[in-house]
């Protein structure tokens, strides 16, 4: 059955999957994720990770992961009140999602 473009977005909408890919199906939201699955990170450790990406993006990625309660910005004062980024729960629920794609690109990559 052939479906209208609205239709098709509709149920992209609608699909856990879709939401997903569109959360973190990008290789930027990816790295940001894999490196604050180790630890928390500090914006100038993960702009290292992503070299090329200008902070403006960065910045961009990291205030929609954040929107979404995936990840949250605190100050360390420790460091100098230096901004440290980390994964909430939700956020570091996605630790499984992350072993198996890790898992898939290392059998058939």
């Amino acid at each position: 059955m052939l479906r209208t473009s609205h239709q098709r977005a509709v149920l992209c909408r609608s699909c856990p999957l879709a939401k997903v890919a569109d959360l973190v199906g990008d290789s930027i939201s990816l790295i940001i994720l894999r490196d604050l699955l180790e630890k928390p990170r500090r914006f100038t450790d993960l702009q290292l990770a992503l070299a090329g990406v200008s902070s403006r993006t960065l910045t961009l990625k990291l205030k929609k992961l954040e929107k979404c309660g995936i990840v949250s910005r605190h100050h360390d004062f420790r460091l100098g009140n230096k901004v440290v980024y980390r994964l909430t729960k939700k956020g570091a629920a996605f630790k499984r999602v992350a072993a198996a794609m890790r898992a898939y690109g290392k059998k058939y990559l």
